[in-house]
């Protein structure tokens, strides 16, 4: 036989080898379904994977057995009647033509925990990463305390798709240990820590987060396709990619000669000690790195991470629908550039992943953003906008959110305390999941009523009496009909404030930290930071 007939023959028996060890493919679980999971306690807990078409598959857990026809594309799913908690683990059994064996199953709450870098950012440094300097205030400490073998944590790799996915790759389910601790999301670990040591059932983190990304990435195309109003996202990634290439070759000139300038400025001589205790500056590199940010890549290359719907497709529909308790949300600072679309896409967003999940009454809490000035934004007032948008989201029914405007470094987008995020956020879910009453939210703006020279503002959420820490209220402003704002200052009254301003004789508009990172100092009785707000529209 001629070597070239010899090949084809075995190329031939190759390819039907291949598509016959396919057509017997081993029955498989969806990416959430691993050795040492936690399952959903108290409603019932969809299980599904793939199999041959029309292969009969039988699902044994807790006393239950469950059996389904794979259907014609090869997907099945079964529905787990409701279990109580279970915190000794037992084996989960999937049987078809093979049989799969999950280890270590637990049934307790289980937490998606999404958003940017400030979900994303880890207990411990991540070396050789972007995540190399850590952002967790004493992190040694709560890595060696970390021994909660019931909080468990499971990792969604990054992954964009322009459509939905059935997979998603896995860090596989880990119990928190001082080995395993330093990977977890350092929110979404805090907030469990908390509710742990409260309620003593297993919690398991899902974990599905990208820094530096929009809202509109984390939308399904379903909700993106939900108003008019979302037709602009789309125009924009259209212009971004039909404007990468050109972008492209600018970027590459301006990170050369941005490059060699910052070589130079390593050069420069550094002010002297005696000189930098008398009138401290900046060293010559440092100040040449604020002024001048290292310049950034253009959008629209291949994966993407702003694509719209790029990482629902690949990190969220890879979930659908595993049972929840409810979701945790730490984004926004990518939007901040057009925060009076945020309010819509955010809201959209919600209620998207509620009935893609099968969970209409999902509790969803987010946090405010923290303070941060931000150096782009000439006005200063950008992420005042952007938390008013996430503030306004509260219409939305199960929902809450946890201020940070008190937490955050003016000079560092990622705050370190992730434990008072995590802890605040616990807060939300201690009252209203699990109706442990406690006071959840700060002061948070009501009403704003002329009484002279001043207004009277009043608050829901108050507790006890407001409360000013360190000095008098901070980074209040009023304005007249000129709709100027003069700094001004305050008297509390009880659960009141009386603001006025000696510039402004007839005031009709106050705000309260108004800024990109203004010094927020009003707190209820109970310590919890007063939202952020303004009086007028203007």
């Amino acid at each position: 036989m001629a070597p070239l007939m010899r090949s084809l023959r075995f190329l031939t028996i190759t390819v039907g080898a291949l598509v016959s060890l396919s057509a017997r493919a081993d029955v498989t679980l969806a990416p959430l379904f691993a050795d040492h999971a936690v399952l959903q306690r108290e409603r019932p807990v969809p299980i599904w994977g793939t199999a041959d078409v029309g292969e009969k598959v039988i699902v044994t857990f807790a006393g239950q057995s469950h059996a389904v026809t794979a259907a014609a594309d090869g997907r099945w799913i079964v529905v787990l009647d409701a279990l109580p908690t279970r915190a000794i683990g037992a084996d989960l059994v999937v049987t078809g033509k093979n049989t799969l064996t999950l280890k270590n199953i637990v049934i307790g709450d289980v937490w998606l925990c999404s958003g940017q870098s400030n979900m994303e950012f880890t207990v411990d440094s991540r070396p050789g990463t972007w995540q190399a300097t850590s952002r967790v205030t004493g992190a040694d400490a709560e890595i060696a305390l970390a021994r909660y073998p019931l909080i468990r944590h499971i990792r969604i790799q990054q992954s964009v798709a322009t459509a939905p996915s059935g997979t998603v790759a896995t860090s596989g389910w880990q119990m928190t240990t001082p080995q395993t601790v330093g990977g977890f999301t350092a929110v979404g670990y805090f907030f469990a820590r908390d509710l742990f040591q409260k309620l003593g059932v297993p919690i398991g983190l899902v974990h599905s987060s990208v820094g530096g990304t929009p809202v509109e990435a984390w939308m399904s195309p379903a909700a993106l396709a939900s108003s008019p109003e979302f037709a602009r996202v789309s125009e924009r990634w259209t212009e971004d990619l039909a404007a990468y290439a050109a972008r492209k070759t600018q970027f590459d000139r301006d990170l050369a000669a941005w490059t060699a300038a910052e070589a130079a400025a390593k050069t420069l001589v550094a002010p002297t000690k005696k000189s930098v205790q008398k009138n401290p500056v900046l060293t010559p590199h440092t100040a040449f790195v604020q002024a001048n940010p290292r310049p950034r890549g253009p959008r629209g290359f291949p994966s993407d991470p702003w694509q719209p719907a790029g990482l629902f497709n690949g990190m969220i529909n890879p979930l659908l629908p595993y049972a929840l308790r409810g979701a945790l949300w730490y984004q926004g600072e990518s939007n901040a550039d057009r925060p009076a679309e945020y309010q819509a896409l955010f809201t959209a967003m919600i209620t998207a992943w509620r009935a893609h999940f099968g969970q209409a009454d999902l509790p969803f809490f987010w946090v405010n953003l923290a303070d941060f000035k931000r150096p782009a934004d000439l006005t200063g007032r950008s992420w005042a906008f952007l938390r008013e948008a996430q503030t306004r989201t509260l219409a939305l029914a199960h929902t809450g959110q946890a201020l940070a405007i008190d937490l955050g470094d003016p000079q560092d987008i990622h705050p370190t305390n992730k434990q008072e995020v995590g802890r605040r956020l616990a807060f939300l879910a201690k009252n209203r999941v699990y109706g442990l009453t406690t006071a959840d939210t700060g002061p948070t703006f009501l009403a704003a009523t002329r009484e002279g020279a001043a207004l009277r503002v009043t608050f829901a959420h108050a507790g006890d009496g407001l409360v000013a820490h360190d000095r008098p209220v901070q980074s209040l402003e009023v304005a007249g009909a000129d709709r100027v704002f003069r700094p001004a200052t305050a008297q509390i009254i009880r659960d009141t404030l009386l603001v006025s301003a000696p510039e402004v004789r007839d005031p009709v508009a106050v705000r309260y930290a108004w800024s990109n990172a203004p010094e927020a100092n009003l707190y209820n009785g109970s310590g919890l930071p007063a939202a952020p707000f303004r009086s007028d529209n203007w």
